[in-house]
């Protein structure tokens, strides 16, 4: 298992940073052509959505991205450390900029529904110390040369 990690601050410039080299590791991994820009455009929204909630949230901490080849399988995983609380836990205008932080959640569940849309094998896991979203696609081993 061949794995490849990036780490960036939470800045939009650096997700196109993340896409290219997700795009080349996935090439390299045996992720079919035809795929490949479902890979890129759903890493970039995944990392996309990492850099908003970090800011949005002030969280300083890099976003992670982990670039993970298997036999049979590729996977991708962005993590975050933005704090989340169960939803129940939420009371509607009981804090200033309750408002910022409902709109926030409507461009969050949007992002998720593109990530959904473009990966079949996708888990979107979130608590208290952070996010991650891990996607999955399958590969073709490299024919043998003699």
């Amino acid at each position: 298992m061949a794995t490849v990690e990036l780490r960036f601050s939470a800045l939009p410039e650096h997700v196109r940073t993340a896409r290219l080299v997700a795009a080349a590791v996935a090439r390299r991994a045996g992720v079919d052509e035809a795929v490949l820009d479902e890979v890129r455009l759903a890493v970039g929204e995944a990392c996309t959505r990492a850099v908003g909630l970090h800011q949005s949230n002030g969280v300083d901490a890099p976003v992670r991205v982990a670039l993970i080849e298997d036999e049979k399988m590729f996977s991708i995983e962005v993590g975050d450390e933005a704090p989340r609380s169960a939803p129940g836990d939420r009371v509607p205008g009981a804090r200033p900029g309750a408002g910022d932080e409902l709109e926030a959640e409507g461009e969050d569940e949007m992002g998720l529904a593109v990530i959904s849309g473009l990966v079949d094998d996708v888990e979107v896991t979130a608590g208290e110390s952070g996010g991650l979203i891990r996607m999955r696609w399958p590969t073709t081993p490299a024919p043998l040369v003699p």
